[in-house]
């Protein structure tokens, strides 16, 4: 059994672009969790339409 380890986790959210508008896109959450809790976030990003990866900070969440 394993105490801390790393997961990679995907979901749809809803992102505000100034260039694009409002875009609908993956974005994948890598937490490290201890005991099965997750205790941090380590990267958070999102892939484009042409196969880009793309930090999370460049857009905005829509509201």
């Amino acid at each position: 059994m394993k105490f801390i380890y790393v997961k990679r986790e995907t979901k749809t959210e809803n992102i505000f672009s100034k260039k694009m508008g409002r875009l609908i896109s993956k974005v994948t959450y890598v937490k490290k969790y201890f005991l099965g809790v997750p205790i941090k976030t380590l990267h958070k990003y999102r892939n484009t339409y042409y196969g880009e990866v793309k930090n999370y900070n460049d857009c905005h969440l829509f509201i």
